[in-house]
Formats: C-alpha cells, structure tokens, sequence
C-alpha cells in the first residue's frame, strides 16, 4: 500500500506539474479511503467477487476477446453486433484495476496481464485499434464505414472506442504502476493528435467520451496536444449541416448534441449518455483551461436537466426512441427509459460540477442518483442487471423499451461492465479538499486520509447510513491545526427534494439539523449547503451530525402529468416503492390516503437488509366477473427502490394515488 500511495502521489503531481489551472477543488483518490460500512462495502467486495469475474467470462464467451484475437491476425470474420463491443472488455479492466488497488489479487493481475497483451497484438503499428475493422479491413462490420473515421460522426465509434481506453488505461496504472495499457493508449493518442486538428480532419465524436479520456492521458503525461484535442473535439459539435427543421433528432442533429456549438446549448438533450459524456468533458476542459463559455453552458444545462427532465429516483433519458432526454417535463412513468448508464454519466458530471462549483446542490443530486437509479442497474446477486429502469410495472407490463425483470447480459452490454467500473470507486467521491478546507460529501463509514496545507489528516466516519441519521467523525490531525470541516446538510433534511422545483415534499418537516462537537451543540452557518464547523482541531475531536429521517411524501410539479394527485416515498436519501411480493401480489390498487402514517422496521432477512417502510392504506379490488369494485384495507409494505426485481417477476410501482380517481381501474 505504502508503494501504491507514493504512485498516486506521482501521478497527482504530474497532473498538478502539468497545468497552471485545474478544479479549484481537489477530490481525495479513492486509495486514500477506506471503506467499513456495510452498505458500500458488500457491494464492491460483489463486485470483485462475482460482476468483475462474470463480466470478463462473458466478454470471452461472447468473442468479445476474440475479436482482438483476430484483429491481431487481420483474420476471421467480426463475431459480436456493434463496434463498441471492444469497450466492455476495456470497462470491466478499469474496474478490475480499481479494484485491484484496494485489494492485493494475483491471480486477476495476472488475467489483466494476459489480456492487456491481447490489445496490444491487436493495434496496428501507427496506433490505431478498432477491431471492428482491423480483422477484416476490406469487409469492416457495417457501422464502421468503408475507411477510417468516414463514419465516425455517426455510428463507427472508434473515437468511443479510444476514450474507454484511455480511461482504463489511466485506471491500470494508477492502480499497478504499469505501463503496459498505458503505452497502448497513448501511442493511439498520438494517432489522434497527428490525425485530428485545425488544420487536419475535422469531425464531432459521434458518441462521446474521447475528451474525458483525452484528459485522463494529459494529467499524466503533461502533454498539452492531450488537452488541446479534447476542446477540439468539443468545439466541432454544431457545425455539420442538419435539416433543423425536422422533429427527428438524428436528422436535426440533437441527438448527438450536435444541432448547435456547445456553448449555445442550454438544455440537456439528445442521447442522455452522450450528453453526460460530453458535459462532463466540458467540464474538465473549463477547469483546465478557465473557459468560461463552456461553464455558463453547462450551469444552464445542469438547471435545465435537474428543474425539467429529472425522475423523482435521480434517473434521466425518459424516451427509448433514441435513448434520450424528452421534452421539458416529459417524465412518463408507463415507458420510462433510464438507462443505467446515463445514470453512472449523471454522478461523473454531478461530480465535476461540485469540483468547479462547491455547492452541495451537486452532491445531493449525485447521492440521489447513486442510492436509487442507479444501484438498481445491478442485481443483488451481482450477475443480474437492468440496462432500463423502470418507474412501474403494472399487470406485469413494461413499457415497449423497458424491463420487467434482469437479465444476465446484453447484446449491448454497455450498462454492465459500466456499473463494473463505478462500484469499486465510490471511495472516491467521499471527501474533497481546497486550502484549509474538508469537504464531507458522502456519509460513509470508514477512515480518510488527507492532507490540509501539507498537514495530515485522518476523518473517521461511524454511521450506519442510509438507514440511520446519526453521523459520527471523528477528526485526527497529526498537529494542531486550523481547517473548515464543511460537511454537506443534505437538500432532503432542508425540505428540499431536488434543487429545483420540479419535485417537493407534501408538509415540511419541522425536525432540524443537530450538530454537537466533543459533546457540546455549537452553532453553525450554513454555506452553499454545507455546515461550516471552523476551529483549531485537535487529535480525537469528535464531531456529531444528527440528521432527521423521516418518511417524507413527494409531490411533483404539476407541468408532469402523470404524476399528478400522486406521492412517492422518501426516507433519507432512499427513494421507495411498491413490489408485488409484499403486497398480496399487486402494487398497482394502491391507494395512500393524505393523512396516511408510516412506521419504519429495519428487515435483516430481506434483500441483504433494509429499512422497509409499513402504513395502513387503501387496495382497489375488482371481482372476477370485472364487473364490480371495492375498496377495503390494505397494509403497504414499501422498500427501497434499488432492490426491486430481485425476488421474481411482479408489479412495482413508485407513485401512488392518494384518491381512487386518480387509479387506473384495470388492475387485472
């Protein structure tokens, strides 16, 4: 461990070495947290145990790793469907890495070894790796385009290809400190650099990514051409000749985000994990490079996303024709897309907007994104996924694009080996630092540590969140020191259901934030969401956060239809919803009357463990002639939504009316 912390130092400081401007905020690398919760922990230790293994089996017995095989032979015949299929196998090697960092594993460093000598048989000799037409380059497979790049502004993604490369390459040294996929991607980096520019071709990457690997590769390797080809690549979008007249948005452009320059753009549209991408790209780029343009587009977009095209559970991209974000307020239930993967995009952008920003706003969007829309994108068995996330399934229907139970794998897999890749790094996004300053962002249990001004500093959290409110830390710096200890006062136990007014709660909660510090409650100001706890800090201050958790019924703006006269369930930062499975068979008669009360009772024996919520309710029943209804007593069990689906096939439901005219009477 002493080894791998000296790397990340290194590699740190040549990121910091290589440029003069970067986030004003630093995050605190997930090698230097360490996680003891059970929450977190039971998922990653999964992850490494059974998705990382699994993945990798499928990637073989699919022929993804065939390809490559035969790429270095120029050989066979293309055996997957899409071009991307080379990604899965470089995802599932930046998660293996991540994981690889936190614990010691000689027999998958030995795979990785093996399988990294694969990718690199299969680049031609001036850098360039695309299985998709290196095995065959007379007959590429169909997307590809008859030559290099000719289709990449459309569907080839071979500079897709590039960015998950170089995003798994930065991961495998980061985490081994060898240079073998690394060497990989940056002699195809090269290619890029010789092959794209001002005065060579010029093309907007046609699914976005390349510019977040693109700055990946300069933070390590101090090359300015890294950076200054990610803003190019950036600022061709919006510059092809589309019919912008047309409602179809791959004819006008906005699908790829491609309709206008990006610094015009000022809603989240098009593919949502394009978008992501392509937000998140920007803002590494304006922090690397003080481009304002590029920050005033995406704060605006950013409040368009989170204030119009948000579901209540943090999930985006509500259409599946095209994987996209809808209209303003276009959140349907009945075919609600979601992609896990524009989810896992969601927490990178959220990520880098609190780096430039440092308002909490972006956290607890990103924490409502990780504890609901996201986490269910894996089953709990961690072999099962959903590559859509449904906001209810009634009579066992499922919209025409979305799921009613997981599956094992994909033909396009690209949600799978993307969760992969997150759950291992969730460490990461825990603690942040600026000058004298601790930022608290995540309520995990486990030790960080930090470095404030040179000085060495360790936070100890104890919790047991998300079940529990009482937040325990305790702070040991090596000396005395002077530090702001700002810990983030979730939106949620300030009656704030999102930072806008697209969702809200239905009464405000009168119970308060509650800190004490070594004992003694102190007063507090509140900046930019965060607690501000200024002193000279001691060894083994202790530091309590007691934040209220109760169930909170949330209403929607009324501009969303489909939500109106209803409520769903909030405890936390968990969002709830109805399952079959406790409910007598049925989720869709529910009604939660206004004045309904809910008991909460923590089940250790279902699903891994959770606090499931209780309250008498109203069931609509319909007789088995159909011809009569009723009304009677019900008990409504909730659970949270990240862990629907794992018990069979069933209804689910997130909203529930509160009077019977708003029930759909075909329950049967």
């Amino acid at each position: 461990m002493k080894k791998l912390s000296a790397l990340i130092l290194t590699f740190c400081s040549l990121g910091v070495f290589a440029q003069n401007k970067d986030y004003p905020i630093q995050p605190v690398p997930f090698t230097s947290v360490k996680l003891t919760d059970q929450f977190w922990t039971s998922r990653i230790e999964i992850n490494r145990t059974v998705t990382i293994p699994a993945s990798f089996a499928r990637c073989e017995s699919t022929g993804r790793v065939k390809n490559f095989e035969m790429a270095a032979e120029h050989k066979g015949k293309f055996c997957t469907v899409y071009p991307f299929d080379d990604t899965d196998i470089y995802k599932t090697i930046e998660g293996a890495s991540y994981s690889l960092a936190e614990h010691s594993d000689p027999k998958l460093s030995a795979y990785l070894d093996s399988l990294i000598t694969i990718v690199g048989k299969a680049q031609e000799p001036d850098g360039y790796l695309y299985t998709a037409r290196s095995i065959d380059p007379l007959h590429p497979q169909a997307w590809a385009g008859p030559e290099r790049w000719v289709n990449e502004q459309k569907m080839s993604h071979e500079l897709y290809n590039c960015g998950h490369l170089y995003e798994a390459a930065a991961a495998h040294y980061m985490a081994t400190g060898k240079r073998t996929l690394l060497n990989i991607a940056l002699k195809n980096a090269d290619l890029l650099v010789r092959t794209f520019g001002p005065d060579k071709l010029h093309v907007a990457p046609g699914h976005e990514i390349v510019e977040m690997g693109l700055v990946r590769l300069y933070r390590i390797s101090g090359k300015k051409e890294y950076l200054d080809l990610a803003k190019f690549f950036i600022d061709q979008r919006g510059h092809k000749q589309y019919d912008a007249k047309s409602k179809d948005e791959w004819q006008n452009g906005m699908y790829f985000q491609d309709n206008k320059p990006v610094v015009e753009q000022d809603e989240a549209e098009g593919h949502a994990v394009r978008a992501m991408y392509l937000y998140s790209g920007m803002a590494d780029v304006a922090a690397l490079t003080g481009d304002t343009a590029y920050l005033k587009a995406i704060d605006k977009i950013w409040e368009n996303m989170v204030g119009k095209k948000m579901y209540v559970q943090g999930s985006i991209g509500a259409v599946g024709d095209g994987e996209r974000f809808g209209d303003n307020y276009e959140l349907p239930n009945a075919t609600a897309y979601n992609e896990t993967c524009a989810a896992i995009g969601s927490v990178f952008w959220n990520q880098r907007m609190f780096l430039l920003h440092g308002d909490s706003k972006y956290v607890d969007v990103m924490e409502k994104t990780l504890y609901n829309g996201l986490i269910s994108g894996v089953g709990l068995d961690g072999k099962s996924f959903f590559y859509t996330n449904a906001m209810q399934i009634k009579n066992s229907f499922a919209g025409p694009d979305t799921e009613p139970e997981r599956s094992g794998w994909f033909t396009c897999s690209c949600c799978p080996t993307n969760v992969v890749r997150l759950i291992p790094s969730i460490p990461g996004y825990i603690y942040a630092e600026k000058g004298n300053a601790i930022y608290v962002n995540l309520f995990i249990s486990g030790t960080g540590n930090l470095t404030v001004n040179n000085k060495a500093v360790k936070i100890t959290q104890q919790n047991n969140y998300p079940w529990d409110g009482d937040l325990k830390f305790t702070i040991d710096p090596a000396e005395k020191m002077d530090m702001n200890l700002k810990i983030r006062i979730p939106g949620w136990a300030q009656n704030e259901a999102i930072p806008s007014d697209l969702y809200s709660y239905e009464k405000k909660s009168i119970q308060g934030v509650e800190i004490k510090v070594n004992g003694m409650p102190v007063n507090y100001q509140i900046e930019k969401g965060y607690a501000v706890l200024s002193r000279k800090w001691k060894r083994n201050d202790k530091v309590e956060v007691i934040l209220p958790m109760d169930v909170r019924k949330v209403v929607a703006n009324t501009n969303i239809p489909d939500d109106n006269g209803k409520i769903a369930l909030q405890r936390g930062p968990i969002m709830y919803c109805a399952e079959w499975k406790d409910n007598n068979g049925l989720a869709s008669n529910i009604i939660v009357p206004k004045n309904t009360v809910f008991k909460t009772q923590y089940e250790q024996g279902l699903l891994n463990g959770v606090m499931a919520l209780k309250a008498d309710v109203k069931s609509i029943n319909v007789d088995a002639s159909g011809q009569n209804v009723n009304t009677q007593d019900a008990t409504l069990t909730a659970i949270p939504y990240y862990a629907w689906a794992n018990r069979g096939k069933g209804e689910m439901m997130v909203w529930f009316p509160e009077q019977i005219k708003y029930v759909d009477l075909l329950t049967k």
